[in-house]
């Protein structure tokens, strides 16, 4: 796990290293043990890294790294989990590297691996053999040709665009402004799509002109080039194809026969990702997902493994008990660490500078302090990332098809004459109702803030598509009523030519989860957080293997009974009891709404003063100061909602970026 940044001049510019140094030293977080750095002032490329070391530890995988020819040289950050067998694999080849096909290996890097898989067989083949998680960028000497792969569910981030002659790329936004030819300015579509999903999916950023590469792509830059002609990435993998072969072929074997494969799967995919010569361990949540990673970690180790949970003094968001007990039945080595929301609260004025970009999603500030605490103990953590998304564990699955079905029926002036009524009360007068039947409710339909949900079906059920009503579901802004104007961009979840071909609408979702929210949101709190400390977080259940097998699974093996991830559950039943992980879903959340009402109120109100807003000429102040008031008063959580708000309002004061 590392950094690395670079850049790339297609006309004459005075030549100054110290560039590339400084844009080294800005990710030194994602790197702190070792410096690279690599040019060729004939072509104007300069590759930047910084080093975390995780495997071979020794100078052999120092980068930037030449390949056994010196045709290519590479900065690479993230893992490739089977490098052994990849290693192997040309070993046998006929055709391999050097004299009679031999081989000349100097460590055993992955990097060196990735190197000769190159060498032999090219990019796009090797990228098709790499199982990892990795973003890179490789220069090839003799084509003069400049490389950038991410791997296949975006785990990994990496950065691109153009500064007039100048291409820039690197791990952070950070490491791109530090160039001289920087010259940034907000994107305000890109902020159209923050302020709706609380992130920016790829492939914009917060600026014009810079892009995320999207998962499972590939772009080659050939010079001679220019800005205008910036060739389009290229798929080498998509969650698209891998779920329309699922579906042209399903899972035909026993229940039985399909978790002994998952388990087969799932204990290689944790076992290739507990290599490392460092210590490793595991964040452990004591829910389903963290708890079959540790269990199938346990199981293949030959001491304890080293598991780190945060518990909160708030018992609605404190799961540490349940990690506590997955541990003690497991017989871990467990670390556990209390957090105040004096300690959460301390972490907000770093998460502008942590994330480089808008990033509202406020479990972030919880994240960041796991991973503070077991950087302490290892250098590596293994995370449950993905188990929702691939396994159908996500409430919405559940909630958006029961209303499909329910009101599916109902003609769409119906629908929308019901969402009318509904609004037409607030949300505390619909908390009244409900408290008076509470108490002969059954358990299925408790619910904490009854108003508020009545309100979000209103606004569901107006809406015509299910895929309109499961964005409506992800949204937390429109856009226009906050930003007159605004032409929100074409995304995943907004271009059906981008859609997978899958026959229910649950499947739909989850597909949709899998190429927005997972990576835009999920992988890229985890990233940021975990490197923000040098800390490696490795996520097996995003295993291309273990993906390619899920969307073969019919969706009763993951939604069953009322309950998703049924298949993944009686895996995990092999290694826990029921009783240890049969609990409702929680998150891992804040109580943020209560701290903008308290300890945040004063530090809220001046990120959101009308006469700030104004001045800057981003936002109009009116329907965010209501949106304010009505939270303050306790009619309304509007908590995420703010959170955006509030998330760039401390981005755009540390970034220095002003507004029209």
């Amino acid at each position: 796990m590392c950094g690395f940044a670079g850049f790339l001049y297609t006309s004459a510019y005075q030549w100054d290293e110290s560039v590339l140094y400084s844009m080294a030293a800005t990710i030194t977080h994602r790197g702190p043990n070792d410096a690279g750095y690599w040019c060729d002032k004939d072509q104007g490329i300069g590759l930047g890294f910084r080093r975390l070391s995780i495997i071979d530890l020794s100078p052999a995988g120092h980068q930037p790294m030449l390949s056994g020819s010196g045709r290519y040289v590479i900065v690479f950050n993230g893992e490739i989990y089977n490098y052994r067998a990849l290693r192997a694999e040309l070993e046998r080849e006929k055709n391999g590297i050097g004299a009679q096909g031999a081989i000349e290996w100097r460590g055993h890097s992955d990097t060196e691996v990735m190197l000769a898989c190159i060498e032999v067989w090219g990019v796009e083949l090797s990228l098709t053999k790499f199982n990892g998680m990795f973003a890179f960028a490789l220069w090839d000497r003799r084509e003069h040709t400049l490389h950038l792969a991410r791997d296949r569910f975006g785990e990994k981030p990496l950065y691109y665009g153009w500064m007039g002659n100048t291409f820039l790329f690197g791990s952070e936004l950070k490491a791109l402004k530090a160039h001289p030819a920087w010259r940034g300015e907000i994107d305000r579509g890109a902020l159209a799509l923050f302020i709706r999903y609380n992130y920016i999916p790829a492939p914009y950023s917060i600026y014009q002109g810079i892009h995320k590469l999207s998962p499972g792509q590939v772009l080659s830059l050939p010079l001679p080039s220019c800005e205008a002609k910036l060739p389009q990435p290229r798929a080498y993998w998509s969650v698209k194809e891998a779920a329309e072969a699922g579906m042209r072929q399903p899972y035909d074997r026993t229940e039985k026969e399909a978790v002994d494969e998952l388990d087969n799967l799932l204990r290689d995919a944790v076992g290739i990702r507990m290599e490392a010569d460092v210590p490793l361990g595991a964040f452990l949540s004591g829910g389903i997902d963290s708890s079959a990673i540790v269990a199938l970690m346990q199981a293949q180790s030959m001491g304890p493994v080293k598991t780190f949970s945060i518990g909160f003094a708030e018992e609605n968001y404190n799961e540490a008990k349940y990690a506590k007990a997955v541990a003690s039945h497991l017989g871990t080595e467990h670390t556990e660490l209390y957090v105040s929301s004096e300690d959460m609260m301390g972490v907000i004025s770093r998460l502008p500078q942590i994330y480089d970009e808008p990033f509202a999603d406020s479990a972030q500030i919880p994240t960041f302090l796991v991973s503070q605490m077991t950087r302490q103990h290892v250098a590596v953590a293994l995370s449950g990332d993905g188990g929702d998304e691939l396994f159908g564990g996500y409430n919405r699955y559940l909630w958006l098809s029961s209303i499909c079905q329910k009101f599916g029926w109902l003609p769409m002036p119906a629908r929308r004459l019901l969402a009318r009524g509904i609004v037409r009360r607030p949300p505390h007068e619909w908390d009244k109702v409900y408290s008076l039947l509470a108490s002969v409710l059954p358990d299925r339909l408790q619910v904490s803030l009854p108003g508020d949900s009545l309100h979000k079906l209103a606004r569901i059920l107006a809406l015509s598509s299910p895929e309109e009503m499961y964005r409506g579901l992800v949204s937390h802004w429109e856009p226009l009523s906050i930003m007159p104007g605004v032409e929100e961009p074409p995304n995943a979840l907004t271009d059906p030519r981008r859609w997978a071909s899958l026959p229910d609408f649950t499947q739909r979702m989850m597909f949709l989860d899998q190429v927005s929210y997972l990576p835009g949101d999920g992988l890229t709190k985890v990233d940021r957080a975990s490197m923000a400390v040098s800390l490696e977080a490795r996520a097996p259940l995003l295993d291309h293997r273990v993906a390619e097998f899920a969307w073969r699974l019919p969706l009763a093996m993951k939604i069953r009974d009322g309950s998703g991830k049924w298949l993944f559950r009686q895996v995990l039943k092999r290694y826990v009891p029921d009783e240890l992980i049969d609990r409702p879903k929680m998150g891992f959340a804040v109580p943020l709404d209560s701290w903008l009402r308290g300890p945040l109120r004063d530090w809220a109100e001046n990120c959101l003063d009308a006469r700030r807003l104004a001045e800057e000429g981003f936002f109009d102040p009116v329907p965010i100061r209501n949106n304010w008031a009505e939270h303050l008063s306790g009619q309304r959580n509007w908590s995420d909602h703010l959170w955006d708000i509030l998330m760039f309002q401390a981005w755009l004061e540390q970034s220095g970026e002003t507004g029209a």
